[in-house]
């Protein structure tokens, strides 16, 4: 009698615990959030999917390719409309790669004086921006045809310092033309993304200066655990945010809502496995979607037939 007088009292906590622990869970996954957004992607598909990116029509058609040659950790990625070749950067052994469509290695430019290279970001012809994630420094380089290799001294620098913490800083980059708009993702704790006006500078008949803007509550919906890299899309004017942790690329639209996502999850998108540690999103001048994941792994996603 008395074990089973024990029985019942146990077995009530213990579902009460294991009951507190999966909302715990829940919460640190933002998983009630993310299934809230599954019911409104799904509720808005018509409104939105001819005025996006919308990621839902995505479908895998090069997955988990190796690059040859290139075993370091690669991170971030951008698109050169100029070259039209992808650029993505390497941290431990600093390297500038350049990459064709089809994720081949075109060239390895040596990075000198940087310490944690995260992030790379196409401007306009041969200027691009390169990120110190630890410092949050960012280097305004000029990269062309006979470059043999990037050196930070000769670069134009800005230090941000926004709630340094350790390696947890700006872990990604994307830039608005033709609002002069550098977009920073700082990688978690909190997940953030700050709008920087006037770095680089590009525009020499006019005074340097600097202006940081953030935007709590757009940041407050990004249901994700953490930011890896980020790309602006000039003909709709939103972002894509790429979360490693959350196996997840976000399609942000100009107001700061989330509205299209796609899984890196295996079993979605045409996708065999799941992407293990995506690092760097960018796309095409054809709407082509190209990810990286460390070490060393290249994805293309295309757009299916909207018809």
């Amino acid at each position: 009698m008395r074990r089973l007088t024990q029985a019942r009292v146990l077995l009530p906590t213990l579902a009460a615990l294991v009951l507190v622990a999966l909302l715990v869970i829940a919460q640190q996954w933002r998983l009630f959030e993310r299934g809230w957004f599954v019911v409104q992607e799904w509720r808005h598909a018509a409104e939105w999917r001819n005025k996006s990116i919308w990621l839902p029509d995505y479908r895998v058609t090069v997955q988990a390719m190796p690059i040859e040659g290139l075993s370091a950790d690669v991170s971030a990625l951008t698109f050169d409309p100029d070259r039209r070749t992808l650029f993505t950067v390497t941290n431990k052994n600093p390297e500038i790669i350049e990459l064709s469509l089809d994720g081949k290695v075109l060239r390895r430019l040596p990075l000198v004086g940087f310490g944690d290279p995260e992030a790379i970001e196409y401007i306009s012809r041969d200027l691009y921006v390169i990120t110190d994630e630890r410092q949050q420094r960012l280097f305004r380089v000029h990269l062309d045809e006979n470059t043999d290799f990037v050196d930070a001294a000769d670069s134009e620098q800005l230090s941000l310092g926004i709630g340094l913490n350790g390696n947890k800083g700006f872990e990604g980059l994307a830039y608005d033309a033709a609002n002069h708009r550098l977009f920073a993702a700082k990688e978690r704790d909190p997940v953030s993304i700050y709008e920087i006006h006037g770095f680089p500078h590009t525009q020499p008949n006019k005074p340097f200066a600097v202006h940081v803007v953030e935007d709590p509550e757009r940041d407050a919906r990004l249901f994700v655990r953490d930011l890896s890299s980020l790309h602006y899309d000039a003909q709709t004017n939103h972002l894509l945010a790429l979360s490693d942790e959350s196996h997840l690329i976000l399609e942000i639209n100009s107001n700061g809502r989330p509205i299209s996502s796609l899984s890196l999850l295996g079993g979605q998108h045409g996708l065999e496995r799941r992407v293990p540690q995506a690092e760097g999103v960018a796309t095409d001048d054809q709407g082509r979607i190209y990810v990286v994941s460390e070490p060393n792994l290249f994805y293309v996603f295309e757009r299916q037939d909207r018809q």
